[in-house]
């Protein structure tokens, strides 16, 4: 199969078959690009996951669009973010065509809320096995758990944690190089 065509399904099949938004991606995402096609490896998409949280933007997207890059240059990110919005495009405007119809029926209503336990799992799932590569030791698993209690307790803007964590990174690398960059 042109490889294209299988960039724009594999990530077609991902924003067709995830409820939960991009966070719940992930675990799909990774299934197939680092598991199935072995497009990256885990390092790469976890520099790619990373990259496209601080980006601006849908997160599922940005990640295609990197993924797409290495892949096959600007066509290829083309093509994966493509693959990643359509489906929601589509199922979207269907849904708003229909939307005033069923949106006070109990079922609908029962159906949601029962999938939006299993969207909090399918978010802490990848990002548990993701942190088993990053190395994490008695210090650096405190950034992670010091980050989210500043975030739900202290009311910080994520951006602020991304740009300190950019910071302290960049002092670390300076510091442990003797002060030389």
């Amino acid at each position: 199969m042109n490889q294209y065509l299988q960039i724009f399904f594999s990530f077609a099949k991902i924003g067709s078959f995830t409820i939960g938004g991009g966070y719940a991606m992930i675990p799909l995402i990774k299934t197939e690009v680092v598991d199935k096609h072995k497009w990256v490896t885990d390092n790469e998409f976890l520099d790619f996951l990373a990259i496209s949280q601080s980006a601006p933007g849908i997160l599922a997207i940005n990640i295609s669009i990197f993924i797409g890059e290495k892949l096959k240059g600007t066509k290829g990110s083309i093509v994966a973010a493509l693959g990643t919005a359509l489906p929601s495009f589509i199922m979207i405007l269907i849904i708003a065509l229909f939307f005033q119809s069923f949106r006070d029926n109990r079922v609908v209503i029962s159906i949601f809320s029962g999938i939006r336990p299993a969207v909090v799992a399918l978010i802490a799932a990848p990002l548990i096995s993701l942190s088993k590569g990053t190395n994490l030791n008695r210090y650096t698993s405190l950034i992670p758990i010091i980050s989210v209690l500043l975030i739900v307790f202290l009311d910080i803007s994520p951006i602020w944690i991304i740009i300190a964590g950019a910071l302290l990174g960049l002092f670390h690398y300076y510091l442990s190089k003797g002060g030389k960059i």
